[in-house]
């Protein structure tokens, strides 16, 4: 796939992003969900090791492939690694899945109920790195936690100026102003946000994609699906669990599912090979559905 074939199949394709996308902090949550507790490892080193095997157990699954399967967000360590020999963004094109990596730093302390990302001075870097192996496009993450007008309008801002730096490498920011689904304020928060990322848009000139919070009112983001400067707009699972996370997606028009958690939750490492590719296939059937059979 060259860059036009991965824009088409983002745009149009039939399927969900895969988030492969955990970081340190939330390394070792991930590892225990798969079956590995926190004494199997001695070294940092190894600990990355386990959870890259994990992530290339699922790349090389037969069940993994781009018929349902059309994006995979990579954390920067399993980009630089590789699958069976192979580049992970190589062997993930080869499998007709278009991948993107997570480029966010993690989170500032909350302020006006939001938490701003943290400075990524590298991130020119690491663009031209990502780009070099092939990479399509970005991810990154900010949080919102209540309703305050000037925090979220921050938060989107510094969102939109992250995915002006991406653009200018030539690859596609996935912006991600996550709202928490617990927060008291949600629909509030979907409100405001919905406004603020309209008024950015206007001032693009180049297509951008979004990662959102599935909205408590379903259709709430329709005006975005169909906006000319956005790509597409996937969901992310936000805390629900994969049966709630799919029956939510299928009552939003146009979302398509971006899932973490919602997508590994049933796999383990003590699983057959066999076994393993049967619980993958059934939660991508799943995640697949709820992308694709609206409501």
């Amino acid at each position: 796939m060259n860059t036009a074939d991965m824009t088409a199949k983002m745009a149009a394709g039939n399927g969900f992003i895969a988030a492969l996308d955990q970081s340190g902090g939330s390394t070792p949550k991930a590892l225990k969900g798969y079956g590995i507790e926190e004494g199997a490892w001695n070294t940092e080193e190894e600990m990355f090791g386990l959870i890259h095997e994990m992530r290339s157990r699922i790349i090389r699954s037969a069940a993994f492939t781009g018929d349902k399967v059309i994006g995979a967000i990579l954390f920067e360590r399993t980009m630089d690694g590789s699958v069976d020999g192979v580049p992970t963004p190589a062997a993930l094109i080869a499998k007709g899945v278009v991948p993107f990596i997570k480029i966010d730093k993690g989170l500032e302390n909350e302020d006006r109920g939001v938490q701003m990302m943290k400075a990524m001075p590298e991130l020119d870097a690491l663009l031209t790195k990502a780009k070099g192996l092939g990479v399509y496009g970005t991810k990154e993450r900010s949080v919102i936690n209540s309703a305050n007008a000037s925090g979220i309008a921050d938060i989107v801002a510094q969102q939109f100026e992250v995915g002006r730096q991406v653009l200018s490498h030539g690859m596609m920011p996935m912006l991600e102003p996550e709202i928490n689904i617990k927060s008291e304020t949600r629909a509030e928060c979907d409100a405001i946000m919905l406004e603020e990322i309209l008024k950015n848009l206007e001032g693009m000139n180049e297509q951008v994609m979004l990662k959102l919070s599935l909205p408590v009112t379903p259709g709430t983001f329709d005006a975005l699906v169909d906006h000319p400067k956005v790509l597409r707009v996937v969901a992310l699972s936000g805390g629900y669990n994969r049966p709630e996370a799919c029956v939510e997606l299928s009552k939003n028009r146009g979302i398509i599912a971006s899932f973490s958690r919602a997508l590994l939750e049933d796999l383990r490492h003590q699983m057959s090979d066999a076994e393993f590719d049967a619980s993958l296939a059934s939660a991508i059937d799943d995640i697949y559905k709820g992308s694709t059979q609206k409501i």
